[in-house]
């Protein structure tokens, strides 16, 4: 028995809820208009393009709900989504002021429970990666303020935990890394044992599985959404390095290797589909960012990609493609996006429809 400050009855999972598939219907999709230059030095503006590219496509087939500071910063992401030509009638706006962009981090995790036909929201605890950014006081309180303004309830397991580092099958299943959740700078009074309990409790799971590390350039210490994701119930797609002398080559083999091991709850084996990285590495002001094709967002009617003008961008397209074959897998320039250490998937988080 795992000793843990938390009572089991008063639990999103005792309590029937459980955090869905990302490609399960949606709602909306989340977001947190991006407004924190230190985050894009000397490139923020360049960004705004290809931001607003991504919730034109997203907004064709759900609700896409944007957290704003105030209404200069609404009425200036109204202009530059005029500006892309988006359809307006799917865009709200939250006056949620918060310190920065990453709403797959600091954004709700929302809940559903099927057969009472209700939502719920977790809000973990949220530390900006190890305290690495502060403030983020602002960003903490994101998920209570959306909760209040939805009127759902909400579960505060008082520990931190970040949307990036987990990934769902719908089925029960976790994927994550020890780089990240194993970290002291998070939760250094908790071991592994510990940190899954509070996973299957207040996510509504059945089992965590674990990789090792992230990618390079990755400043959140390793987040599994830049390298491993489900498509399927019983399928992930894994980023592999083609070139043995880069630094990614052995962590993403190693990874690829613990998952060709793994196990679902029913017992069935993994299928593993590789995704590969960019053929050269994406390099801005002498950093190594962490482009992945991996950190795609799954919405109801596309799936939207990061490329990077490599010439793996259609080969990427192609498997994902072949992996969402009732949705359009659509990529979207991320070299000026990336240059902030994140993609589609870590900016934004989704609701998911009951």
């Amino acid at each position: 028995m795992v000793e843990v400050p938390f009572k089991e009855a008063e639990t999103p999972k005792y309590q029937g809820f459980h955090f869905p598939a990302e490609w399960e219907k949606q709602e909306a999709m989340w977001l947190s208009w991006p407004h924190k230059e230190a985050s894009w030095p000397g490139k923020i503006d360049a960004i705004y393009p290809h931001y607003c590219a991504f919730i034109k496509e997203v907004a064709k087939g759900q609700k896409v709900r944007i957290n704003v500071n105030d209404q200069k910063m609404h009425d200036f992401a109204l202009e530059q989504l005029d500006k892309a030509q988006t359809d307006l009638e799917n865009i709200e706006f939250f006056h949620f002021p918060t310190d920065d962009a990453w709403c797959r981090d600091h954004g709700p995790a929302f809940l559903i429970n099927p057969t009472a036909k209700t939502k719920a929201i977790v809000d973990w605890g949220y530390n900006a990666w190890g305290d690495k950014y502060p403030p983020y006081d602002q960003d903490d309180i994101i998920p209570t303020r959306i909760a209040k303004a939805l009127n759902l309830p909400v579960y505060y397991p008082e520990i931190v935990m970040e949307g990036g580092g987990v990934e769902f099958n719908g089925k029960g299943t976790i994927l994550t890394t020890k780089s990240c959740l194993l970290n002291p700078n998070r939760n250094p009074h908790l071991n592994k044992e510990q940190i899954e309990a509070y996973l299957k409790a207040y996510y509504g799971q059945d089992q965590v599985l674990w990789l090792q590390e992230g990618i390079i350039g990755d400043d959140t210490d390793g987040h599994i959404d830049d390298i491993t994701r489900f498509v399927k119930a019983n399928t992930v797609i894994t980023a592999i390095e083609e070139h043995k002398q880069t630094d990614n080559y052995e962590i993403l083999k190693n990874n690829l290797e613990l998952l060709k091991g793994f196990r679902l709850t029913s017992g069935e084996k993994l299928e593993v589909i590789e995704l590969p990285m960019p053929s050269k590495p994406v390099i801005y002001d002498g950093e190594q960012l962490p482009a992945s094709y991996a950190n795609f967002y799954i919405a109801n009617k596309v799936v939207v990609v990061p490329v990077f003008n490599d010439k793996n961008d259609g080969k990427a397209i192609d498997i994902l493609q072949s992996c969402f074959t009732d949705k359009k897998v659509i990529g979207i320039d991320s070299v000026d996006i990336i240059w902030g250490l994140g993609s589609f998937h870590c900016l934004s988080q989704q609701e998911p429809a009951i």
